[in-house]
């Protein structure tokens, strides 16, 4: 096993063309070491072992080292993440995450068994059908609580501010994910509720004014855009939305130690543009190209954020296909706003702090107010 060992970190150096500098020696010596280890295992442990389980598991740990989104995807995992990505599903619909070592919902999909069951952005998932969820990874998480429609979930939720955890069982249904959705409000104020970035998000999100616009048979007076609990999606399409608002400059920078990895985003012109003033609404479920959007709306001051800070998840992950057909999950990159900033671990404060009661909708009504009595008609394209 050793000779092999030796033959296989060989040829990894002369196929990626490095020459042994510091680092290299470094990560051969690793490797050298890890195979040492592997074949102790294989010789010595008082049971029978699949010397691919042992890799596997030495994979998922080293993905783990890394942040809460990197991850190593099985064949079978791999799948579950191309369906997830279709836009339906079965699941109880909620986005999740590991924050600070714990399971931590970003936000549920609204009309979703989570949502309608009252789990909250920030909600803690310390169990799973009564196993522990201390050391799994999110895309675990994502696999248990995926399932058939009419199957059952038990999840024990410890919510913030409350130290007894309780237990929520939630029936699977199919998850159907719409992108957009809109409705004219009084005084020709147009809503428009983004769930998540998907393919053509920008195109319907066009279509959709326009057809406010029909329907208050002019200009509107202006838009509340609601990216509450979205959890983000295509960067791409993010970027798009933005641009129909957005006269010109920087949207975002996204900046990675590869240089294939590295690129900025900026106002075409080319895009439907609207220049009615703009409120836009987030929570702590906004998150990734959500909080794009809204920080490069505030960077260019072309709308108010209204409502409270959003998540912080100012990261790109990058899907690489291994031969065998799983894969990883890779985070390639982060965001960076107009200013410079980065957006990761730290997220977007509101101009305007509201809170939501447990009735009501408060920022609702306060941005339907703001329109109202003009008090945003600065938030205007500039140029």
């Amino acid at each position: 096993m050793k000779r092999w060992a030796t033959i296989i970190l060989i040829l990894f150096f002369i196929s990626t063309g490095r020459i042994l500098a510091d680092d290299d020696e470094a990560t051969y010596k690793g490797l050298s070491n890890f195979t040492r280890v592997l074949d102790l295992i294989e010789r010595n442990y008082v049971d029978n072992v699949d010397p691919h389980k042992l890799t596997v598991s030495a994979i998922e740990g080293m993905m783990k080292t890394l942040d809460p989104y990197s991850a190593y995807l099985s064949p079978e995992r791999y799948r579950e993440l191309e369906i997830g990505t279709s836009g339906e599903f079965g699941g109880v619909g909620m986005e999740v995450t590991v924050e600070n070592g714990v399971l931590t919902v970003i936000t549920p999909i609204e009309g979703t068994p989570a949502a309608k069951a009252g789990i909250k952005p920030g909600d803690q998932i310390i169990a799973i059908d009564g196993k522990p969820t201390q050391g799994m990874i999110a895309d675990e998480a994502v696999k248990v609580l995926r399932g058939p429609k009419g199957s059952s979930v038990k999840i024990t939720v410890r919510s913030k501010g409350s130290e007894t955890p309780r237990d929520v069982t939630l029936i699977r249904e199919i998850i159907h994910v719409k992108s957009v959705e809109s409705k004219l409000l009084d005084n020709g104020i147009g809503y428009v509720k983004l769930s998540q970035f998907q393919e053509k998000t920008s195109d319907e999100l066009t279509k959709a004014i326009e057809k406010l616009e029909s329907k208050n048979k002019g200009a509107l007076k202006g838009l509340i855009l609601d990216l509450r609990n979205n959890p983000g999606g295509l960067l791409t399409e993010a970027v798009g939305v933005a641009d129909q608002f957005v006269n010109e400059g920087l949207i975002v920078s996204v900046r990675g130690r590869a240089e294939d990895q590295s690129t900025e985003y900026y106002a075409t012109k080319k895009a439907t543009f609207h220049n009615y003033p703009l409120v836009v609404l987030v929570n702590k479920g906004s998150a990734s190209a959500s909080e794009v959007v809204a920080e490069a709306l505030q960077d260019d001051k072309r709308a108010l954020i209204l409502g409270t800070k959003t998540f912080g998840k100012g990261s790109v992950q990058t899907i690489i296909r291994l031969d065998d057909g799983s894969g990883l999950k890779l985070t390639t990159a982060k965001f960076y706003a107009p200013s410079g900033r980065s957006i990761s671990q730290v997220g977007v404060t509101p101009d305007v702090v509201v809170e939501n009661g447990k009735t009501g909708d408060a920022q609702l009504e306060r941005a339907v107010e703001l329109i109202k009595t003009s008090q945003i008609n600065k938030y205007v394209p500039r140029g």
